[in-house]
């Protein structure tokens, strides 16, 4: 009966993890294509020109990056790879950081995936 109830959870912590990876995906781009507008506003000027082309490489791979690990994860988790349940604790624990939605996301994706009855369902799969 417990077993059934931490898949359900496992299915939800895959399901968010996709939904927002999807979003970051997205969102990395729209944040692309933000910074390079905003680069135009500083022609002329060198120290904007230089930090903007530096934030609008850098920040929107971060965002990807970051987006793509939850992604490839929460895919893995919705078929019990236990590689997946590793990839998701670590991304989940950055997570964290990302107050107030990524906190509420991690910390629910590390209960669950802390859980006794979920490594065990892990490991007989």
């Amino acid at each position: 009966m417990e077993n059934s109830k931490m898949r359900k959870h496992v299915i939800v912590v895959g399901a968010i993890h996709i939904g927002f990876g999807f979003i970051g995906l997205i969102g990395a781009v729209a944040v692309f294509f933000a910074l390079n507008f905003a680069k135009g506003f500083v022609t002329g000027e060198e120290i904007p020109q230089m930090v903007l082309g530096f934030l609008s490489l850098s920040l929107p791979l971060l965002i990807a990056f970051m987006s793509t690990l939850g992604l490839v994860g929460g895919i893995g988790l919705l078929s019990y790879q236990p590689w997946a349940r590793y990839l998701i604790i670590v991304v989940a624990a950055l997570g964290c950081l990302n107050i107030p939605i990524g906190t509420l996301k991690g910390v629910y994706s590390l209960w669950v995936l802390l859980q006794d009855e979920t490594i065990k369902l892990f490991e007989k799969i």
